[in-house]
């Protein structure tokens, strides 16, 4: 093995402290928008001398941009920096077994473009090439040259298997199941790729800017046609083991064991009592049948007697399932997320924290969902912009 002979900046040498003082004016600039020298050397403690200094530096590597002067105050005015928007780019997915979605944004966390596709009909082994070609198109409609793009985040429902890189819990999604899938996808992208569970997502961008910011601990619900959970802990999302921790749609519940059909399919569990699919039975029994699970709740909600033990039964089955996750993590905040608590809003979130406080030890908050748009990909954006910032900030 050749050794690097490049030497790393040692703890307390003017590079390093160089490094530790642009990356913290970058995150200001980031999280507090135009600041002026002055501004940034009040929020660092640095000198203005210092801070004219570091302005300069991340201005020649095309890190910051000027963007016009302050008004309005005593003195003459002073100039204004941001981050270059143009420092880098990346895209954000999320991967359905109907579609792609595909979202991409500049450094700054600005959304440039969107982009949909439907992936009914197109043949696992064209999985690779066809998440490529959304990307690619996204990009596009951007207003962006290909190759643009610093990194991509993947977000699927499914778990990466740490050590081998394989995904589990996704014979849901054929053409996703190389050992190699990774580094199939960077190749035909052209950016570095990573793939992450779609709830785990969903959390991120809760923590990041819904519900969950400013929380360290907490559990995120996600109820659609399939049934998830993203745990944080400390601030940090527990993946455990194999990657699969939070995979509880085949959690056994009451009423609702864990069982295998003739062809070695399971069913039963968690999602078998608040998926779509139940959530429309459990409606038809109340006389609230609708074609989907989401118009189903909405019928209910305007529907007083049967609505109304409709919707207490289906929190009776949410809590039932957080108050096992809650038993185990206790976390101080439960978020409810995808088009099952969605559709039953305010009212839906109230009664699961009732029954929930009413049968569990621990009595976390709980609440809806309070990102616009689709959970996992803003998710997906954050990850990939934690990525590129990384990559960009640390190497200028």
């Amino acid at each position: 093995m050749i050794k690097s002979t490049a030497k790393a900046p040692l703890a307390g040498t003017p590079s390093l402290l160089r490094a530790i003082n642009d990356r913290a004016a970058l995150e200001l600039l980031l999280a507090n928008g135009p600041l002026s020298r002055t501004q940034i050397g009040t929020l660092t403690g640095l000198s203005k001398p210092t801070a004219s200094q570091l302005l300069a530096r991340l201005e020649a590597a095309g890190l910051v941009l000027p963007v016009g002067t302050t008004a309005g105050g005593p003195g003459p005015n002073a100039q204004l920096y941001q981050v270059n928007p143009a420092a880098g780019y990346v895209a954000g997915l999320d991967v359905t077994p109907a579609g792609i979605r595909v979202a991409v944004a500049d450094i700054t966390g600005g959304t440039l473009a969107e982009h949909t596709v439907s992936t009914k009909g197109v043949p696992a082994a064209e999985t690779v090439a066809a998440v490529a070609a959304a990307t690619a198109e996204a990009v596009r409609a951007a207003g962006l040259p290909e190759g643009s793009l610093r990194t991509v985040a993947i977000g699927i429902g499914g778990a990466p298997d740490p050590v081998t890189g394989k995904l589990r819990y996704a014979s849901h999604l054929p053409g996703w199941h190389s050992p190699r899938l990774v580094e199939e996808l960077t190749a035909a992208i052209g950016a570095p790729v990573s793939i992450e569970n779609d709830v785990n997502l969903a959390a991120v961008a809760e923590q990041a800017s819904g519900a969950a910011a400013g929380f360290e601990d907490f559990v995120l619900l996600w109820a659609e046609a399939g049934v998830g959970a993203a745990i944080v802990i400390a601030g940090r999302l527990h993946r455990g083991f194999t990657g699969g921790a939070g995979e509880v749609g085949y959690m056994p519940v009451p009423d609702s064991p864990v069982e295998w059909d003739a062809r070695r399919r399971k069913f039963g569990g968690f999602q078998a009592q608040v998926g779509a699919p139940a959530v429309r039975a459990l409606a038809r029994e109340h006389g609230l049948g609708a074609p989907s699970a989401e118009e189903s709740i909405a019928k209910a909600l305007a529907t007083p007697g049967a609505g109304d033990t409709f919707l207490t039964e289906l929190a009776g089955r949410l809590a039932v399932g957080l108050a096992v996750i809650v038993a185990v993590v206790d976390p101080r905040l439960v978020v409810l997320s995808g088009a099952v608590p969605s559709a039953g809003g305010e009212r839906l979130r109230a009664l699961v924290e009732d029954e929930l406080a009413r049968i569990c030890l621990a009595r976390p908050e709980v609440r809806s969902s309070a990102l616009p748009g689709s959970p996992v990909l803003l998710g997906a954006l954050q990850r990939a912009l934690a990525d590129a910032r990384e990559a960009v900030f640390s190497t200028h």
